[in-house]
């Protein structure tokens, strides 16, 4: 295993930079994802760390080595790294044992050695059993585990993994996320993984690195992204958030400040990060539909509005609904044990804290 570092890292094919000047560090051992849309250059990023594209300019290193700098490439077979695809690449004509067993005999390990550690791969991703059976004899799932298998059988001194869940059925990718994760904490492997979902991100990451155009917008732990996005990008694509335009009516000190929205409705809230605060001008205001509570009818205090329901949908545990608070239209999640009606007026509080005020647009 080993430290991970990337630094003002840039891809161009001609004029264009599919990344710009990405700096960031997995520490040993750790589950750091890279999140963003399709076309970010996330997947980029992760091709030139495994030496699979070449970068335009940057330094590279794993560990103490560096292995792209200057132009200069290390091959990726030399590169202490294994990858798993969203693909899965697992060859049909070899049975589960011969796929796995394939990195320990192209560097010619005896063969008492690669029967140990093959057995012992197999029963980590719960493949015991599966030894002999051809890929096509395998579910997707199961498929999934062999390149898992195949990927940590060699101690790699780093995992790289490129949206490996993305072609499962939900019910499966579920399962193998828990599972993913659980088996990355207990081999304590440093892990680099790219995915465009955020809520697969935000259940299996240390960290997340949240990637647009080319660049990085912000970093940090799952609850970092999700309780203080530094943008309205970042807001937006972690997490269901209603986002409002406001005018600070007034601070509130300790990073706290009264806003106006439309058709007179003022809120509290908090600003995301405090050196943003300030006392006038007009500010992002982040609700999301999850910190919309409905409380009992005449109940006050600060954010305790009442609403009218337009519409509603059920999602099994929850429904959500359409409401509006005077002139302002907002998302919001009840318990489904309780669904409001669509016409109804209810009463509804969102904490101050839950509403997340952002500067930087």
């Amino acid at each position: 295993m080993a430290r991970l570092s990337v630094e003002d890292l840039v891809v161009a094919y001609g004029s264009v930079k599919a990344v710009r000047n990405i700096s960031f560090t997995v520490e040993d051992g750790e589950f750091v994802s890279l999140l963003g849309p399709s076309g970010c250059g996330k997947t980029t990023t992760l091709r030139c760390i495994a030496g699979l594209e070449g970068s335009t300019a940057g330094t590279i290193r794993i560990g103490d080595e560096v292995v792209a700098a200057d132009g200069r490439e290390v091959p990726p077979e030399k590169r202490g790294i294994n990858m798993v695809f969203q693909s899965y690449a697992v060859w049909p004509h070899m049975t589960v044992f011969e796929n796995v067993a394939y990195g320990l005999r192209t560097r010619r390990e005896p063969a008492a050695t690669v029967e140990a550690k093959v057995r012992e791969a197999l029963r980590i991703v719960g493949l015991e059993g599966y030894a002999a059976r051809y890929g096509t004899e395998l579910s997707g799932g199961q498929q999934q585990r062999v390149a898992l298998a195949r990927a940590i059988i060699t101690s790699p001194r780093l995992l790289l993994f490129d949206e490996p869940l993305s072609n499962l059925d939900a019910g499966l990718r579920d399962r193998m996320r828990f599972e993913l994760v659980e088996l990355q904490r207990r081999l304590g492997q440093t892990s680099l993984y790219v995915t465009h979902d955020q809520s697969e991100a935000m259940l299996m990451s240390d960290r997340i690195i949240l990637m647009k155009d080319g660049e990085m917008i912000q970093s940090g732990s799952p609850r970092d992204l999700y309780d203080r996005p530094a943008t309205r990008f970042a807001a937006e694509f972690i997490g269901n958030a209603n986002i409002l335009n406001g005018m600070i009516a007034r601070s509130e000190g300790q990073g706290g400040a009264i806003v106006a929205l439309a058709g007179g409705v003022t809120i509290e809230g908090r600003f995301s990060w405090t050196e943003q605060e300030r006392v006038s001008g007009p500010v992002l205001v982040c609700i999301r539909a999850e910190s919309i509570q409905r409380v009992a009818d005449g109940e006050s205090g600060a954010n305790c509005f009442d609403a009218e329901v337009t519409s509603t949908n059920f999602l099994g545990a929850i429904v959500t609904s359409a409401i509006r608070i005077g002139d302002v239209g907002l998302r919001a999640e009840f318990a489904a044990r309780r669904p409001p009606s669509v016409g109804e007026t209810i009463r509804v509080r969102i904490e101050p804290d839950a509403v997340i005020l952002i500067t930087e647009h």
